[in-house]
């Protein structure tokens, strides 16, 4: 098993969930986060106006944090592949912030509600 840590742009998530909902994969978890990546932040990722004074003086240092959106999926490693791809296909505009998507090993998983473990967990 693995999970998908995917983090990307907020006014992509319901693309995203269309997605990954049509191929099957409706049980995520999404929750909001800060983050910036190498570029330090872009200004124009957010939806409100910013002071050009304010923005004239932080060019060279760019924005703290830009809004993002994380969501995390636990799947079969055959799936990840095809997850990766829709997922980038939906999300890719060729610009700085698109995201990034992580795939980490999963060791094992347990449905707290009927103790189903492994694979039968996470179906």
């Amino acid at each position: 098993m693995k999970e998908l840590l995917m983090i990307i742009r907020p006014n992509k998530m319901k693309a995203t969930r269309e997605i990954l909902d049509s191929m099957g994969f409706s049980g995520m978890t999404a929750v909001g986060v800060l983050g910036r990546g190498k570029q330090r932040g872009i200004s124009g990722e957010i939806g409100f106006g910013i002071d050009t004074e304010l923005l004239a003086r932080e060019k060279s240092a760019g924005m703290k944090y830009i809004p993002k959106r994380m969501i995390s999926i636990v799947v079969n490693d055959d799936d990840v592949e095809k997850i990766v791809k829709a997922v980038i296909d939906v999300n890719q505009t060729a610009t700085v912030g698109d995201g990034r998507i992580f795939v980490c090993p999963v060791e094992n998983a347990f449905r707290v509600r009927t103790g189903d473990e492994g694979a039968k967990a996470i179906m």
